[in-house]
């Protein structure tokens, strides 16, 4: 299934979750499950702009971004730890005034069950979504369904919080446990805020990824072909390569380019979505970066 069918159904599953959590409060009064239901104003908010930004990262590359609109999904990955930020700071408050003024629960059996339900209907989607992400390697799936596995746990936590109140009598367990749901989500905030940071500052391929690039390198080197200064990047589901390939000086131009070509259709086969760049260079030329003369 494409990221933006799967942020489509994250949107309707955001809508769902926000009449049965805004229900579960209704119903019993607790503050705990209200910031619950203030967390799935975050996910529709946060599924709405990735798909907006899933749709500009599918533009083709144009005369102005000659390397496309991939990165568009880190601006979907920041926009929603801010957003998460701002939920754990509203819930905080909003638990603060409940400690100085604690309140029976009611009909907690209703408000339970709500939440369970929801809590099963974000799970399920987040558990494929996140494998989505790894499929597709989007940021944006994968921001949006770790966000609703922390719905789903901290959901949890709620709930069985919340059945220890009439057991214990503890009316302050209530909006302890909103502080920690707060906490909770504003760790998760921050690391997709970061996540979007680092992605943005043209971080290197993954490991595994990178084990590909250099396997198919080593099929082609042998005593007169070796290669050399090899960098990469990502941005979003695109992957770059940029190599020096050194072989013989006395090669024809047309040789040397024919085996070039088969380098790079090997490159791409092993990884889809990669960009290649290859320089040709004779093998007793070397280059070197961070010369002075290369900076002028």
């Amino acid at each position: 299934m494409q990221a933006k069918t799967l942020l489509k159904l994250s949107v309707a599953a955001a809508v769902a979750t926000i009449i049965m959590k805004t229900g579960a409060w209704w119903i019993t009064g607790s503050v705990g499950l209200l910031s619950d239901a203030m967390e799935s104003f975050v996910n529709l908010a946060s599924a709405l702009f990735a798909v907006l930004m899933v749709t500009i990262a599918e533009r083709p590359a144009d005369e102005d971004h000659p390397f496309g609109h991939s990165k568009a999904e880190y601006f979907s990955s920041g926009f929603e730890g801010l957003l998460i930020v701002g939920a754990a700071v509203a819930i905080i408050w909003a638990a603060a005034g409940r400690f100085a003024n604690p309140q029976p629960l009611e009909q907690l059996g209703w408000g339970v069950a709500l939440s369970v339900a929801s809590s099963v209907l974000n799970g399920l989607l987040a558990w494929r979504m996140l494998a989505a992400s790894r499929e597709q390697r989007s940021i944006a799936l994968e921001a949006d369904a770790r966000h609703l596995f922390t719905d789903v746990y901290t959901s949890a936590g709620v709930v069985v919080g919340l059945l220890l109140v009439p057991v214990t009598g503890w009316l302050w367990l209530d909006p302890l446990l909103a502080i920690g749901v707060a906490l909770n989500i504003l760790r998760e905030g921050a690391h997709l805020a970061w996540r979007s940071v680092d992605g943005l500052m043209d971080k290197a391929v993954e490991p595994e990824v990178r084990k590909q690039i250099d396997d198919v390198l080593a099929q082609f080197a042998h005593h007169t072909i070796r290669f050399d200064h090899i960098v990469t990047r990502r941005a979003g589901q695109r992957r770059f390569v940029d190599v020096h390939m050194h072989m013989p000086a006395n090669w024809t131009l047309g040789r040397a380019a024919a085996l070039r070509t088969s380098v790079e259709q090997a490159l791409m086969s092993a990884v889809p979505g990669l960009r290649a760049s290859i320089q040709l260079l004779p093998t007793d030329v070397e280059a070197h970066f961070g010369d002075p003369k290369d900076l002028v």
